[in-house]
C-alpha cells in the first residue's frame, strides 16, 4: 500500500507539473496592461441598446480601456466587453475599430472581429501571428454592468 500511495503521489505531482505553463507568448505586444473598473447603468439611454442580445455599444470614455471599449449583449444576460483599438496594431488614428453590425472593424488594413467571440474573422494565413481582440471582464447585476480590467 505504500509503494502506490507513493506512485499517485508522484502521478498527481508529475501531472501538476505539465499543467503549469509559462507561454509569455500569448502577450499581446500591441496593447498595453491597464487597470481600470467602469459601470454601465442599462437604465440611461446611451446604453439602453444593450438590454437587448446582439446590439453592440461602443464606450468611448477615457477611463475605459485603451481606445474605449465596446461592450455587447450575447443573450441570457452574458456581456462581452472587449478593448476597442485593434489587437493588431499599436494604438494609433486608425486603430480604434468601428462598430458594423455585430463585427468590429479595424480601418488599418480592414481587419474584422466578431463581437460574439472576439475572434478575428478571415485571419491572414502568411505565417505572421495575430491576436484575437482583448477581453475585459464583465460582471452583471440587476441592471447594473460592472467592467473591469
Amino acid at each position: 500500500m505504500g509503494h502506490t500511495l507513493k506512485f499517485i503521489t508522484i502521478l498527481l505531482i508529475g501531472i501538476l507539473l505539465l499543467s503549469c505553463s509559462n507561454d509569455k507568448g500569448q502577450r499581446n505586444p500591441y496593447l498595453p496592461e491597464i487597470g481600470f473598473r467602469f459601470d454601465i447603468d442599462l437604465n440611461l439611454p446611451l446604453y439602453n441598446p444593450l438590454i437587448n442580445p446582439g446590439n453592440p455599444v461602443y464606450i468611448s470614455s477615457a477611463t475605459v480601456g485603451i481606445r474605449g471599449v465596446i461592450v455587447m449583449n450575447t443573450g441570457f444576460d452574458v456581456f462581452r466587453v472587449f478593448e476597442a483599438s485593434c489587437p493588431n496594431h499599436s494604438p494609433s488614428a486608425c486603430s480604434t475599430m468601428e462598430i458594423d453590425g455585430q463585427v468590429a472593424v479595424c480601418s488599418c488594413e480592414d481587419f474584422e472581429y466578431s463581437l460574439f467571440t472576439g475572434q478575428q474573422l478571415g485571419r491572414p494565413d502568411d505565417g505572421a501571428r495575430y491576436f484575437d481582440m482583448l477581453e475585459y471582464t464583465a460582471r452583471s447585476s440587476g441592471s447594473v454592468v460592472t467592467v473591469s480590467n
